[in-house]
């Protein structure tokens, strides 16, 4: 009876052994290239605007079919601080140049795209700072593996994430 319940527990080792780590291996892995595609899309993204001081729904529009063609979905967190253009009303020593003295307002994301669907563009000026941050909403499959055998629980993490930010160096020409 012992050596069959040895057989029994090595059939079982053996199987975990040969598609459990290599499947938990190959969704790592999965998920290591969505992040890559996530990280660079996004770069790509905010230096496009900050290049050329615009935002497009085109460009928007093609940042999102990026981070969707790696089969998750995305919350993705837009922020436009828009150097104020009258920064030193009261002060003498008004110089937008010297650090410190520059006032920002902020758009945030809803803000964003609600401008976008009604003018297609938002022209940015030099000085103004754009930010974008994206992470998945979904649990990738490696997330579920992991839960399973290692026992992790939360809905507020995230596997896969991308932002980065810059000051536009250029002023975007109006329509």
């Amino acid at each position: 009876m012992s050596d069959s319940f040895i057989t029994i527990i090595a059939i079982f080792l053996a199987a975990i052994l040969m598609f459990i780590f290599p499947l938990m291996s190959m969704a790592d892995r999965t998920d290591d290239i969505s992040e890559l595609t996530v990280k660079n899309a996004t770069i790509e993204f905010v230096d496009k605007v900050k290049n050329t001081g615009k935002l497009t729904i085109d460009s928007y529009n093609e940042f999102i079919s990026t981070l969707s063609s790696t089969g998750n979905t995305y919350d993705i967190e837009m922020q436009i601080q828009h150097l104020d253009e009258n920064p030193g009303v009261k002060v003498t020593q008004a110089d937008v140049t010297k650090i410190g003295e520059n006032l920002y307002y902020n758009e945030y994301t809803s803000q964003i795209e609600e401008r976008l669907d009604n003018d297609k563009r938002i022209s940015l000026k030099e000085g103004d700072i754009f930010k974008v941050t994206a992470k998945n909403t979904n649990k990738t499959i490696a997330e579920m593996l992991r839960g399973f055998f290692y026992s992790i629980s939360g809905d507020d993490t995230y596997q896969i994430a991308g932002q980065h930010a810059g000051t536009v160096s250029v002023n975007g020409a109006s329509k």
